[in-house]
């Protein structure tokens, strides 16, 4: 394991990410909980036994205050930067998107966190809603599905890592769960959303089409993962989620 070298390449509010010649670094201030990160990295070591192609975890060790996950480097070029160099191929490059989201949902975990209980507790918080609508909201999720399939939770362009031998990496497993796919998908229809309603409607085609869902019933997630990405409290985001959160059906 070489630390020597490293070099900031991203940076976040409680978070900063290194490279060195062959780890990435992802160093957390000392305001984040010590709990979060050890889950983080567990969640990811979980990943790894499915067999998927995710780095492996090497070490978590205190740092800069804080507490940071050391894991192997993957190298490549993002999804999100090929389909913006290559625009006469993104439908190309959306099919092999889905199709990478369609192994991860074919993959199972026991032990991950299951999606409802994170959800349904992400919910209650979210005291800027009113009582009544997280009701609503609650009641939904409660009258959904409970599968138990890995379920990335942040799973867009900018996580996946493609090489030059063409080897497909996928990163950022923070937010993964077992759970309803649907619910991946239309928080993944979320994140597309919030760039591109044209691209956003691409990818729920295809995905549609390829894992034989029908399109209205990743909709019905829609007001559910709006609300539980609203809790991350994200300013720029917050106009389009209530968009999709007040289309919950009244009783």
């Amino acid at each position: 394991m070489d630390l020597t070298n490293k070099k900031l390449i991203l940076e976040r509010k409680h978070k900063k990410v290194y490279e060195s010649n062959d780890c990435i670094i992802k160093s957390f201030s000392k305001e984040h909980p010590k709990s979060d990160v050890f889950n983080e990295a567990l969640n990811q070591a979980r990943i790894e036994e499915t067999g998927l192609n995710v780095p492996k975890v090497l070490a978590v060790e205190e740092m800069d205050g804080g507490w940071a996950i050391i894991m192997l480097k993957k190298n490549g070029k993002t999804l999100k930067e090929i389909m913006e160099s290559d625009k006469e191929n993104i439908r190309k490059y959306m099919d092999m998107f889905v199709d990478i989201q369609l192994d991860i949902h074919s993959k199972s975990s026991p032990l991950l966190n299951r999606m409802n209980l994170k959800f349904s507790r992400q919910i209650n918080e979210l005291k800027e809603l009113s009582a009544t609508i997280r009701y609503e909201l609650l009641t939904r999720l409660d009258g959904m599905k409970k599968h138990t399939k890995v379920c990335h939770g942040d799973f867009n362009p900018s996580n996946v890592l493609i090489g030059e031998d063409g080897e497909i990496s996928i990163i950022d497993w923070s937010h993964a769960t077992q759970g309803n796919a649907a619910a991946d998908a239309a928080n993944t229809y979320l994140l597309f959303a919030l760039e591109d309603k044209e691209l956003a409607d691409m990818y729920m085609d295809i995905y549609c089409k390829k894992s034989d869902t029908a399109r209205q019933y990743v909709q019905r997630w829609l007001s559910i993962v709006a609300a539980q990405r609203l809790s991350k409290n994200v300013e720029s985001e917050k106009e389009l989620l209530m968009q999709y959160i007040d289309v919950v059906d009244y009783l």
